[in-house]
């Protein structure tokens, strides 16, 4: 695998870290603005609003650009919104800090994906996203825990300090190690990616995504409360098996990108099986700590499983404009993220029990394997359709050889 790709992975680790991030210094953010800890909670949902409309809006507009620059780029809009972050003087700069800091997410995962692939073998195109996306999962094993501790203790401006540094390292490593001939100006421009999006196999992938991504955050939104109101767990061991979850979810993340190279839509299914399964089994593993610590671990390993098959699948899909798709896709993930939680929310309000949001995160997932289905059967019609095509163009000619 190329060097180039610890760039890239470099710049997930520092997206991954702030995303996370704010949801641990709700109270010192609410503390020092003076603000309720749901008024805070705004700014969660200021960054999601950010990535859902920076991903196909920067992708769009950079379409005739070079990738490598496109890269350079938004990671200078990443450190520019979190260093404001550091610097806003109330909640309504720091909610707008917080969009601009969420712009560039999508777009850069996007793009990334792209130039990740456009650097190996076609049979390790999966392998080197999961390895971009590594940042991402490891963000939240040390980035988020080891952020959020320095917030407590030096102040959450200081975190958004720190992750603006690692946003500079992210600028020099991608201009050191991204190469210029591999990452030159893309010749289907802003028409051809458009275009792409036209095509249903592609809106049928971005629904796999929101599924199942979806089926994810309905039961990580309320991990803490099964945690601590099901397993037994006190309030101070939460960060700590929240790394557990960043830790399966890294195994499955190259796990499913190993896979996915060798049979990419078998991994899909299989990834999207799995977390119905580890879903279903919440309320049984959650009424003991040891159970609820390998319910954790399994959550994030299944749900990542299928991260890397569904870029590819969705990049696939979107050949002749890839980078718009592969960006749309990361809204697609981040409206998985605000539609989860809206839904394990609402059965958990109508008091169905404190692992419900799993529950209805068992039925989202299965709801993403009947979109995979019709997703493959769409594919076989279309490959079936191609095939008779074929035959039919080619009768004639051969009778006419034998007539003659």
């Amino acid at each position: 695998m190329p060097l180039a790709l610890l760039a890239l992975a470099v710049g997930a680790f520092g997206i991954g870290t702030t995303e996370f991030v704010m949801m641990g210094l709700l109270p010192e953010v609410a503390d020092d603005l003076n603000i309720s800890i749901p008024t805070a909670g705004h700014l969660v949902s200021a960054y999601a609003l950010g990535v859902v409309i920076g991903a196909p809006l920067l992708a769009a507009v950079t379409a005739r650009l070079s990738r490598r620059t496109v890269l350079i780029s938004l990671m200078v809009l990443f450190v520019a919104g979190n260093a404001l972050s550091a610097f806003a003087p109330g909640n309504e700069s720091l909610l707008a800090a917080r969009f601009l800091s969420g712009l560039p997410h999508g777009a850069f995962f996007g793009v990334g994906a792209v130039v990740a692939t456009s650097m190996v073998a076609p049979e390790r195109k999966a392998r080197a996203v999961s390895l971009m996306f590594l940042g991402l999962t490891v963000a939240n094993i040390a980035g988020v825990p080891v952020a959020t501790l320095m917030g407590q203790r030096l102040g959450w401006r200081a975190t958004f300090l720190g992750v603006s540094a690692i946003g500079l390292v992210a600028i020099a490593s991608l201009a050191l190690l991204i190469p210029r001939d591999r990452a030159a100006a893309p010749t289907t421009g802003l028409r051809g990616e458009l275009a792409a999006l036209r095509s249903l196999p592609v809106w049928l992938a971005l629904g796999t995504t929101v599924a199942g991504f979806g089926a994810l955050f309905s039961a990580y939104s309320y991990i803490t409360p099964m945690l601590t109101d099901g397993a037994g767990y006190a309030d101070s061991s939460v960060t700590l098996l929240l790394a557990l979850f960043g830790v399966g979810a890294t195994i499955g993340n190259l796990l499913g990108g190993r896979l996915a190279d060798h049979a990419m839509r078998p991994t899909l299914f299989g990834g999207l099986t799995s977390l119905v399964a580890v879903l279903a089994l919440f309320p049984l593993l959650m009424t003991t700590a040891w159970g609820g610590a390998l319910a954790v671990f399994l959550l994030g390993l299944a749900a990542f499983v299928t991260g890397s098959p569904l870029t590819m699948m969705v990049m696939e899909k979107a050949a002749a404009g890839p980078s718009l798709a592969s960006s749309a896709n990361q809204a697609a993930f981040n409206l998985a993220n605000a539609g989860g939680a809206w839904t394990g929310g609402l059965v958990l309000t109508a008091g169905f029990g404190v692992t419900s949001p799993a529950s209805a995160g068992a039925v989202l997932a299965v709801l993403g394997l009947g979109v995979a289905a019709v997703a493959y059967a769409v594919d076989r019609r279309r490959e079936s359709a191609g095939a008779g095509h074929v035959v039919a163009t080619h009768t004639p000619e051969r009778a006419g050889v034998l007539h003659h």
